[in-house]
């Protein structure tokens, strides 16, 4: 039988990791040492990546459709948009689309408030977003640093998990603020669900398409929205692709007063 989610609004997150978030300090570092860095570096590459593999490999049994075309853009960076759908896909899959090349992914403050494990996902390229306004001046520099460094930075502009949802929820076109500044390079990356030969859980048909760019001479709102609806209306087209619901999602209606 399928299993049925029901919800008030696009805003709710089933990720079902309940973590206590913990308070981000607005002068959080988000860029270390030599050493920290070197320990990323390996963890990253000598950990991460191979378990990255597998999960994309045999959980998701992932197919990546047009990933050619991020080949002549992976020196300078990019900026890359996905819908939120894979709990630990969305965190493991993108580095595999993009390897060698490591992927940072704009994050809830969730992921660094696991116990123990404590900066580790900030190690293997999470960067956390603010949880005070005073936080928002220091995020927006980190995310430029990447950009001036040349890394690829994926985000997820729905926010929360909504694990095998076959459409693409309603998002702000803020979080095209910072390609909109840099005028790098656009990607989208619309995870597809389709039904496998054995496994009851789906597979996954990721198309990758861009780059778009803004047109110039516009200020730096109107670039902002055009990317956006650019963007949006690609990803809208690429989740047709679904041809399998494995969760249906339904909207509870309020009864009119």
């Amino acid at each position: 039988m399928k299993k049925v989610i029901y919800y008030k609004d696009e805003s709710e997150d089933f990720a079902g990791t309940n973590i206590e978030q913990k308070s981000l300090s607005p002068d959080h570092k988000y860029f270390r040492g030599p050493i920290w860095r070197a320990v990323a570096w390996c963890l990253y590459y000598f950990l991460a990546a191979p378990v990255a593999f597998v999960i994309r490999k045999f959980w998701y049994r992932e197919k990546v459709i047009g990933k050619e075309k991020l080949k002549a853009y992976k020196k300078g960076g990019f900026f890359l948009y996905g819908n939120h759908t894979r709990l630990m896909g969305d965190v493991f899959c993108p580095p595999m689309i993009c390897f060698p090349k490591r992927v940072y992914v704009v994050a809830n403050p969730d992921a660094v408030s696991i116990p123990v494990l404590g900066t580790f996902p900030e190690m293997l390229g999470c960067v956390p977003l603010p949880t005070t306004r005073r936080g928002w001046g220091n995020f927006c520099g980190a995310i430029a640093k990447h950009a001036e460094k040349g890394h690829v930075i994926m985000i997820y502009p729905e926010a929360k998990i909504w694990p095998y949802y076959t459409k693409i929820r309603p998002y702000p076109d803020s979080s095209f603020r910072y390609p909109a500044e840099t005028g790098q390079p656009v990607f989208c990356m619309t995870v597809t669900h389709q039904k496998g030969k054995v496994f009851k859980r789906p597979k996954s048909i990721t198309y990758i398409d861009g780059p778009f760019f803004a047109e110039e001479g516009l200020d730096r709102k109107s670039r902002q929205v055009a990317l956006y609806k650019a963007v949006r209306e690609c990803m809208e087209n690429r989740a047709k692709e679904s041809t399998y619901e494995y969760i249906k999602y339904v909207k509870i209606e309020e009864n009119p007063s």
